[in-house]
């Protein structure tokens, strides 16, 4: 993988770099292009499906949009919180793992990851391949699904600076299409009465919450891949307020356009529920219009399952190489990763295609179980037990300063997901004090602070990390002089 650097006269070339640490001469961008990438990636089909779920499982129009606001602006908080992580550790994400769970110890959250990223990119390809086969008039969604995995992996395998280029498309065509879709909705029907008829119930608020809060907490686990190359003197702020405003921002609009959506097709929803696409294509007026439409719910699907895509294939990579010890790998081990992981995901869309809907809900939920307990983990970890000081060669080594396994991280993992259990509202399984809540869902709040206040007395106490930053010997950034050795 040829490296993603700066040619001097704007050219852009492959990425080469996986999960090594990028040196701080092939650092670039700026925390702007941040937000273009995050609100092109939320402006978007799914998000829109995720704030019209908030409706069709109960929720008035209204309270399902302030639900959905409050769960964008918490969730969005702790996401942005990752993505600062990027410019001073110059990692993937879960590489950084390594230093709360040790080397062999972050594998376990790595393969949830995984399967959260192959959920996504499956039930994203249902939507894609719909918008697909509406442009091509196939009368095969399958056809669709297909040829959108295969532009997932050419873009994948480009690597960094092509997600970053799709991100500001996105974003054009998302203002551009998602804006028209409004002013269609607001000059063809009377949304006031969509809003008007608002019947505040505390268990369907907290279910629109959690929705949009877990959209943004399962960003967490690759934001930071995608603010690695800033240059390591990016301000925090700068870099968290760029995706934070760009992801709150993004999915709001979507999902306010998805609640109002689900409202104009009851009851139930039954027009919504038979085709999300054909739905926003009729909305749009048809013909050519519609066809554009559909290009732009293409656009932005591609955005963001090339996330998926590229997340997925360095979260494998990570796992593998905690055990054959490698820091760099081959250019066509990224094209081999790509494909398999895309492959298995069309797969997973055309068979779960039927249940779209329902699946897409509870694996939402479901998401928010595992990856609160990690999220919090890390977070505590990185800013107040290590206060951002990192060994990264040690995130390398079996037998550096992290080790191989971290008792303490792994038991207040499984802790921080145990106690959630009794506050799931789950299709299989709904916990006792969720039916003393009248059904309302506060499992990723309970999983979050719980987790966070038993890792960090014993983190604390005992905590490995460095007295000041560790950066590899020949990777050193500008300004701090020469390595330190570990």
């Amino acid at each position: 993988m040829q490296t993603a650097t700066n040619t001097g006269a704007g050219g852009t070339r492959v990425e080469r770099r996986s999960i090594d640490f990028v040196p701080e001469n092939e650092r670039h961008g700026s925390p702007a292009q941040q937000f273009t990438l995050w609100f092109g990636a939320n402006m978007q089909i799914t998000a829109i499906v995720d704030g019209a779920l908030a409706v069709l499982f109960g929720a008035d129009a209204l309270w399902a949009i302030i639900g959905l606001l409050i769960g964008n602006l918490l969730g969005a908080a702790v996401m942005a919180l990752h993505a600062a992580q990027g410019p001073r550790l110059g990692l993937p994400q879960m590489i950084s793992s390594r230093a709360q769970f040790g080397i062999l110890g972050a594998v376990i959250p790595l393969i949830l990851v995984v399967i959260m990223y192959l959920g996504f990119a499956a039930t994203g390809t249902v939507l894609a391949g719909q918008a697909v086969d509406q442009i091509l008039q196939t009368g095969t969604p399958a056809v669709g699904m297909v040829i959108f995995g295969a532009l997932t992996i050419h873009v994948a395998t480009l690597g960094y600076r092509y997600i970053h280029l799709m991100g500001r498309i996105a974003t054009v065509a998302g203002v551009l299409g998602f804006g028209y879709l409004g002013i269609r909705l607001f000059t063809s029907h009377d949304v006031g009465a969509l809003l008007g008829s608002a019947e505040f119930q505390f268990p369907t608020f907290l279910l629109a919450v959690s929705l949009s809060a877990g959209w943004q907490l399962t960003y967490g686990p690759y934001v930071a891949d995608y603010s690695r190359y800033l240059p390591s003197k990016t301000p925090v702020r700068q870099t968290f307020w760029a995706c934070y405003l760009g992801t709150v921002i993004g999915s709001q609009w979507s999902m306010t356009l998805g609640a109002l959506f689900a409202s104009l097709a009851l009851p139930k929803g039954s027009r919504f529920l038979d085709g999300q696409v054909a739905f926003l294509g009729g909305l749009s007026g048809g013909g050519a219009i519609a066809l554009v439409i559909y290009l732009v719910i293409v656009i932005g699907k591609l955005t963001v399952n090339t996330l998926n895509a590229y997340g997925g294939y360095m979260t494998m990579l990570t796992s593998v190489t905690a055990f054959t010890r490698k820091t760099k790998v081959a250019t066509w081990t990224r094209f081999a990763y790509v494909v398999g992981f895309i492959g298995l995901s069309v797969v997973i869309a055309v068979v779960a295609s039927p249940d779209f809907i329902a699946n897409f809900k509870n694996f939402v939920l479901l998401l928010l179980m595992v990856f609160i307990p990690w999220s919090s983990i890390n977070l505590v970890d990185y800013y107040l037990v290590s206060k951002e000081k990192v060994d990264i060669p040690a995130l390398y080594d079996l037998n550096g300063r992290y080790g191989r396994w971290n008792k303490t991280a792994l038991l207040s993992y499984a802790a921080g997901i145990l106690v959630q259990i009794p506050f799931l509202a789950q299709a299989l399984y709904t916990g006792p004090m969720t039916e003393l809540l009248g059904g309302a869902d506060i499992s990723w709040l309970v999983g979050l602070v719980v987790t966070a206040a038993l890792y960090f007395p014993l983190a604390k106490r005992n905590s490995t990390a460095p007295s000041e930053m560790i950066y590899p010997v020949d990777a050193v950034p500008a300004g701090v002089g020469t390595a330190l050795n570990h």
